[in-house]
């Protein structure tokens, strides 16, 4: 059948018009919120929205303006309008149905407006992405995670939409507004960017991922051992990556190294995945500083706990021509992710770029995600270290949710503009909380009144506490019998018990003459510590809780079990306890020397000499690394300080003390959530900021400890001036200026050496870095102990070596012993050895 020119003509429009949809689908929607005009950014035209061609809006809101904005470099003319909205409005965009990147861009707001009443929620096709979104404070957050002073955030999703529209919802809080910079609507080809997955855990165990009606969030996108990868370098998708220097657990692990030519993709599909550029460059572990080959390089992001996160990692063998030359493991939150790791035999080749997927889930506890490469031990003949070039990290939607309450730790959440109540709610909330009060009141007065109706017995009970209760302890219950004997009876001291003897109260009583005075050796916040002796006639040291003390029944228990479960030449030992007669007893070995603190100031003790402080320092050291490192989850003693530090009678130190200890976090975590104790001026910043317990606020509290020997002063003296009475602000201050030495204790009298002084102060130094990540572990602390004790010693030999008389050594005298002099050259050379590893050219010259 013949067609008519105007039929012809006719299908030819039709058919220009649909090619023209189809062309218009598939280039990104860059709209410049607030504006009324295109703007030319990066490389790219973005359309204002004042008025809307190919989409809707349904309420236009009010649009703020600024003359200039301090905000991102690439897009700072984005920023200077914004839309916002005081009600719930949308923006409705006409797309095809497939995969797509939504990116939504949010800076600083003029003046003239309240940013903290700024909280909404962000939806897309009915897709929570946000909920009680506060701009300001996740700025403010996410700078002081990676150091950063940008006034700007860029929320990035990929969504797969299956209608032909996408609608982008804004629903701010009651009495709050929400307000959008910019969005990019970027299409990506395929149904998605993600095939299968590595099942982490499964070793190997791969599974199909779609996202179908879900979304992802991309939370992370780092290029690893390069700087930034800016969005027009990533031509297509425009993705922006960061730099890994913010997340990298320490620098010093691994080494960077690159290749800029000859790269190619494993595969053609791979060129969406990541520009060439981010091939170019990696990081390799570094293993020929470390002693132990299990060794990892380490990274850690901060996540959204109960969520999916899909793990992308990056891969290009830069160094080696063969297969089976390099060989690790992938750890994901401390999971086996994959084993014997191949990068060239993965990819065939050299230069050849790929990237794996690995999907893993987050405990509702969990707020730390870890990415670790190490080791492989059966690698045979393969290298010992690993290599990664780039990282991805995106949360998975869950029951049609992306959002995760801004719950932010260190006051950032102050700023997050909780809504109003109603003056109904507040006076409702007011009468329940009147009503609560009331009958809290009651109770304790009931509870006071049967306290003191309570009459007792016993003339030893009326004596001791009246409201204590005996502990019943893993089964142990108080005995109860009066038999007495002038000293504390060894036997069955230990027997079956775990936790050691359980004494009488009649036997305590009659070893510390009914608790005389006289028999006091020590006084802390649980009470009073008096001296007793053992019937073979050890000594030991009775501490007895006080009632109104600021320790209890918890932390006596807790002192009791920590003891029982580990034993160490460098922690004090526990003998036994009392907890009849509503006592509360605790029997130890006794230190013949006291408290460390009582050496270095307050007494008339003899002053320590250095080598003195510095075995002392490591024997507290080794006692704390044991505590760290004994248990599966290690024991952080939460409590470091000098008087903590007990000395026996050859000066050997021991940790003491462990009434507020806790055990470590499990492996899925790496922090215990705990209210803040411990001793003022000792105290861990970060530990207070966030109530986020740590080993490292053990190790920051032994950096205060090490000044306070180095310095023998009180760790806050509040009779100095204003900058001296913090003794570690003080000490830094000096350290920095590397005239630390001019500090020191006056009594040591120049009998040290200065680079010991220096190793000892340098180290010290890092352990009072502001943020835990930063801080050395208590193992690198004792190296650098020993270390400094290594250097003074070696001093010592070289000077006493050097004053043996000139006329004795000859080269023409038989009785020369010339590996003796080999020996005194190599002290020398020790003892001349700075703190980076170099030595001074000092030589001895047999004449």
């Amino acid at each position: 059948m013949k067609m008519e020119p105007f039929a012809w003509l006719l299908w030819i429009l039709v058919l220009s018009s649909i090619l023209e949809d189809v062309r218009a689908q598939s280039k990104p929607i860059l709209i410049n919120c607030g504006s009324d005009s295109t703007t030319d950014v990066d490389g790219r035209k973005w359309v204002g929205d004042s008025s809307p061609k190919n989409f809707t809006l349904s309420l236009e809101g009010t649009v703020a303006s600024a003359p200039t904005v301090d905000g991102e470099e690439t897009y700072g003319d984005l920023y200077k309008d914004a839309r916002i909205f005081n009600a719930s409005s949308s923006y409705k965009f006409s797309v095809a149905a497939g995969s797509y990147f939504l990116r939504l861009h949010f800076s600083q707001l003029p003046a003239n407006f309240s940013t903290k009443e700024s909280l909404f929620d962000v939806s897309a096709n009915s897709l929570k992405l946000v909920t009680k979104f506060n701009v300001p404070a996740e700025i403010d957050w996410r700078n002081s995670k990676t150091n950063s002073t940008s006034r700007a955030i860029v929320k990035e999703y990929l969504l797969n939409v299956t209608s032909s529209n996408l609608v982008i919802e804004f629903s701010p809080d009651a009495e709050a507004f929400a307000f959008i910079h910019a969005m990019e609507i970027v299409p990506v080809s395929g149904d998605s960017i993600f095939d299968s997955v590595n099942k982490v855990g499964g070793y190997g165990l791969k599974g199909p991922f779609s996202l179908g009606d879900s979304a992802v969030e991309t939370m992370y996108r780092i290029c690893v051992g390069c700087g930034k990868i800016e969005s027009k370098e990533d031509p297509g998708l425009w993705r922006r990556w960061d730099s890994d220097e913010h997340f990298i657990f320490s620098l010093s692990a691994a080494r960077s190294i690159s290749n800029s030519s000859n790269i190619s993709y494993v595969s053609s599909d791979d060129s969406a995945s990541a520009p060439l550029r981010l091939y170019e460059t990696a990081r390799v572990t570094t293993e020929s500083s470390v002693m132990d080959k299990k060794f990892n390089v380490s990274w850690s992001f901060n996540v959204d706990p109960d969520f999916d996160y899909l793990v992308r990692l990056h891969f290009c063998e830069l160094e080696y021509d063969k297969a089976e030359q390099r060989k690790f493991k992938i750890y994901i939150n401390n999971k086996t992710a994959a084993e014997n790791y191949d990068v060239f035999a993965k990819a065939g080749g050299k230069n050849k770029a790929f990237h794996e997927d690995f999907l893993d889930a987050a405990s509702p506890q969990m707020e730390t995600l870890w990415v670790q490469l190490g080791s492989e031990s059966s690698a045979g003949p393969a290298a010992t270290d690993a290599l990664l070039n780039g990282m991805e990290i995106f949360k998975v939607s869950r029951n049609g949710n992306l959002a995760h309450p801004p719950v932010r730790i260190g006051g950032f959440d102050s700023g997050m503009g909780k809504p109003k109540r109603s003056p109904k709610w507040v006076l409702i909330g007011a009468a329940a909380g009147l009503v609560i009060f009331v009958l809290i009141v009651g109770v304790l007065f009931i509870c006071f009144y049967l306290r003191r109706k309570k009459k007792t017995s016993d003339n030893e009970t009326k004596e001791s506490s009246p409201g204590w209760k005996p502990l019943v302890l893993h089964g142990a219950v108080a005995t109860g019998t009066n038999s007495r004997s002038p000293t504390l009876r060894t036997a069955g001291t230990f027997g079956s018990n775990r936790m050691g003897r359980q004494f009488t109260v009649a036997e305590i009583r009659e070893a510390t003459m009914n608790f005389d005075d006289s028999l006091v050796i020590g006084v802390g916040g649980f009470g009073k510590v008096y001296k007793g002796e053992m019937e073979d006639g050890k000594l030991v040291a009775i501490k007895r809780g006080h009632p109104e003390s600021q320790q209890g029944v918890k932390e006596f228990e807790t002192e009791i079990e920590i003891l029982s479960r580990l034993r160490h030449r460098h922690l004090v030992s526990l003998i036994g306890y009392c907890d009849e007669q509503s006592e509360m007893i605790l029997v130890y070995e006794h230190m013949a020397n006291g408290t460390l603190r009582s050496h270095l100031y307050g007494s008339d003790l003899p002053a320590l000499t250095w080598k003195q402080r510095l075995e002392i320092c490591i024997g507290a050291a080794r006692g704390l690394h044991y505590l760290h490192t004994g248990l599966d989850r290690g024991i952080i003693h939460r409590d470091v300080k000098t008087t903590n530090i007990l000395l026996d009678d050859n000066f050997v130190a021991k940790m003491a003390d462990f009434g507020i200890s806790k055990d470590g976090p499990p492996l899925d975590h790496t922090h215990v959530s705990t209210a803040v104790k411990g001793s003022f001026g000792y105290l861990d910043p970060e530990y207070y900021r966030r109530q986020q317990l740590t080993q490292s606020s053990d190790v920051y509290s032994f950096g205060v400890v090490l000044f306070e020997v180095l310095c023998a002063r009180p760790v806050i003296n509040p009779a100095l001036p204003k900058d001296q009475i913090n003794l570690a602000e003080w000490a830094l201050k000096w350290q920095k200026q590397k005239l630390l030495e001019t500090i020191i204790d006056p009594r040591l009298e120049g009998n040290y050496t200065l680079e010991s002084i220096r190793k000892f102060s340098e180290i010290a130094e890092k352990c009072l870095a502001d943020e835990g990540k930063n801080r050395p572990s208590i193992g690198e602390v004792l190296w650098h102990l020993e270390c400094a004790l290594q250097l003074h010693q070696g001093h010592l030999q070289s000077a006493n070596a050097c004053d043996l008389p000139q006329p004795e050594l000859k080269l023409s005298d038989a009785s020369v012993d010339l590996g003796c002099i080999e020996e005194v050259e190599e002290s020398c050379r020790a003892e001349s050895q700075d703190v980076n590893g170099e030595f001074v050219d000092i030589k001895i010259e047999v004449p």
